[in-house]
């Protein structure tokens, strides 16, 4: 087991725990696990039909737990107004295909991301020597192959807005992948970063069981261009955030939070990546 920045509780962000494991971090955000890996629920508790947006959507077989939250939280038979994906890894397009053509929602994401959303193209295979765990070992059964939603696909607009979230801006975090994005809304400093940055260790599997808190580049076996994957550690820590709900582990709030992402962005190359990728 690798710890990349150890975490002690005052990281970890104020929650209020809600039926379905849903756990809401401001008025209007939440996020739920689903075996390995969150999604984020954006709106107002009982928005209802068209209120609310999706971020992601877990991993194959969590599309009824994810149905169930969001029923809980904003009403029976209640539809996003979008899906947003921050990528279109396996353990985050689990159910996008079926809620997309269920809920004839749009599904925005970067135009570098659409080959693996439109059935055209496949991730890089995993890099098996990464250290941290046995998740690396692992990591030729997890699937690589495209889906496609080309009917709803929706490309991020230029100016960085959202369209479906008023007072939130898409980022560009490449690395992970090409077509990596996280969202940020400057109002009250909430950063959604997908797998830019994760607070737990996703190559130990003790890690992904304990949720241990730490703060931690992205996972090390799915990530091809680690100059990208720093500089976009440097652009979210340029962010100031004061909340951070990632990809993986549980989120983080306050100045031990933002303490240790910007420890990680100075010190990504010593840090981040697989050992045998370092200079």
């Amino acid at each position: 087991m690798v710890v990349q920045i150890e975490l002690g509780e005052a990281a970890r962000a104020p929650e209020r725990v809600e039926p379905h494991e849903v756990r809401e971090v401001r008025p209007d955000l939440a996020y739920l696990r689903t075996i390995l890996v969150n999604v984020a629920f954006v709106g107002q508790p009982g928005a209802g039909d068209r209120g609310w947006v999706l971020v992601d959507c877990g991993i194959t077989g969590t599309k009824g737990q994810i149905r169930e939250a969001a029923a809980s939280r904003f009403g029976e038979g209640a539809r996003p107004a979008a899906i947003l994906q921050t990528h279109g890894h396996f353990d985050h397009i689990g159910a996008l295909e079926d809620f997309a053509a269920e809920w004839d929602a749009p599904v925005f994401a970067h135009a570098l991301e659409a080959p693996y959303l439109t059935g055209r193209e496949s991730y890089p295979p995993p890099d098996t020597s990464a250290d941290g765990g046995i998740m690396p070992k692992l990591a030729p059964l997890f699937p690589r192959s495209p889906v496609d939603v080309s009917a709803h696909l929706r490309l991020l607009p230029d100016d960085g807005s959202v369209p479906p979230l008023p007072g939130w801006r898409w980022v560009h975090t490449p690395g992970h992948t090409p077509g990596h994005v996280s969202f940020f809304r400057e109002a009250d400093r909430t950063l959604i970063a997908g797998d830019a940055v994760i607070s737990t260790g996703q190559e130990s599997a003790y890690e992904v069981a304990t949720q241990r808190l730490e703060m931690h580049g992205p996972p090390r076996y799915f990530t091809p261009d680690w100059v990208a994957a720093r500089d976009s550690v440097r652009r979210l820590a340029a962010l100031e955030p004061e909340l951070v709900v990632t990809g993986h582990g549980r989120a983080l709030a306050g100045p031990a939070m933002l303490k240790a992402l910007h420890h990680l962005a100075a010190h990504f190359d010593e840090i981040a990546p697989p050992r045998h990728e370092r200079a």
